[in-house]
């Protein structure tokens, strides 16, 4: 019998479907909602098999200059043995209602060598990054020989970072403290123990305003480009309890902030900065062990960091686990003949997807037009 596809369209209904199935906080409805207020559509999908649900997904489309974008962030939600069937079902339903030209997932589903160990201090062996990076030189294996099979492939045109870290929030404080490095475990306590600073959850908006000033300004200093400050209201206003701006205060100034999304499962880091104040107090290492603290008392199982670099930010990250994370990436199936002008333009219209720019926008009308007429 073939898999039936089927809309909900209610926000509670939507939002206990992804946390009992153990998904990731973006394919939580607030999630959507905010991508629906920058140029993405959205729909959210069931999967049945009979009358049984096995599988979901929160699909985001955007608008190119031929057909749509059709995109999965951190899903679809599917135990491993329906995964390729439900994602076939997702394939055939966006191709029918919406045409777009391939379907890209970027899934909240690890390698299977995944998590990999960080060699220790003096160990000659290799690094977590060089064994990542050698496996996935290798040929897929497991229920991914099947995803190949079904017409999906690896994509270098990334959005969320695959390889990250992952901690593991169930073991008890005093376990999770001791997987750091020890240095870090010194800040952690040092920051802490700081009788003139305190940590919570920012409620004012006058200090949500000086968390968006720390975050333009960590942008600036190392390079990279922050959403304005309506995006970020967004985030509040859209996610509602599930998401969780967390800082610390030096008497009335904040000087630290981590903002947080979380589902029932997992916390996702999406920013998080300091001050020179706070840097030099190191209370963005106390900030980070309180918002593990304070998810896992919620009931959360896992902090994901979002995201592992070659840069200092990712160093810094590093020193709160002695391993490393790998999801399965980016992974596309062609819908269209157009794909592979597509597939070409992708980038261009990822930084759109980012930053907002008319002029990116015109570039990716540009290109597909002339691929498309030769």
């Amino acid at each position: 019998m073939s898999l039936q596809v089927t809309i909900v369209e209610d926000e509670a209904a939507w939002n206990g479907i992804v946390n009992d199935a153990g998904g990731h906080p973006l394919q939580l409805w607030g999630w959507g909602a905010l991508k629906a207020r920058y140029e993405w559509d959205v729909t959210r999908l069931l999967v049945h098999d009979d009358e049984k649900v096995i599988g979901s997904a929160q699909v985001l489309f955007r608008k190119l200059p031929v057909s749509c974008l059709a995109y999965i962030p951190r899903g679809p939600q599917a135990a491993e043995g329906d995964r390729v069937r439900v994602l076939q079902a997702i394939a055939e339903h966006v191709k029918a209602t919406r045409k777009p030209l391939a379907l890209t997932i970027e899934p909240d589903w690890p390698e299977s060598f995944s998590p990999v160990a960080q060699p220790g201090k003096g160990d000659p062996g290799p690094s977590a990054d060089e064994v990542i990076e050698q496996k996935l030189t290798e040929p897929v294996s497991g229920w991914l020989v099947g995803l190949e099979s079904a017409g999906f492939t690896r994509s270098q045109n990334t959005g969320l970072i695959p390889h990250t870290l992952i901690v593991d929030l169930d073991p008890s404080e005093e376990d999770i403290l001791a997987s750091f490095t020890s240095t870090t475990r010194q800040n952690v306590r040092k920051s802490l123990r700081n009788k003139e600073v305190r940590f919570g959850e920012v409620v004012h908006d006058k200090d949500l305003d000086a968390v968006l000033a720390i975050n333009r300004a960590t942008g600036e200093r190392n390079g990279f480009a922050v959403h304005d400050d309506g995006y970020h209201r967004g985030i509040r206003d859209l996610m509602g309890g599930d998401s969780h701006l967390l800082a610390a205060w030096e008497g009335d100034e904040v000087v630290a902030f981590v903002w947080l999304v979380a589902s029932a499962r997992t916390a996702f880091e999406l920013y998080g900065g300091v001050s020179p104040r706070g840097q030099k107090l190191r209370l963005n290492y106390g900030l980070k062990f309180y918002a593990m603290q304070q998810t896992k008392a919620i009931g959360v199982q896992r902090y994901d960091f979002n995201g592992l670099l070659n840069d200092g930010i990712s160093d810094f990250k590093r020193q709160f686990a002695k391993h490393e994370d790998q999801l399965i990436g980016t992974w596309d199936k062609p819908l269209s003949a157009l794909y592979t002008p597509y597939n070409k333009a992708l980038p261009v219209v990822r930084k759109t997807a980012k930053t907002y720019l008319p002029q990116a926008k015109s570039q990716v009308s540009s290109a597909l037009g002339k691929l498309r007429r030769k």
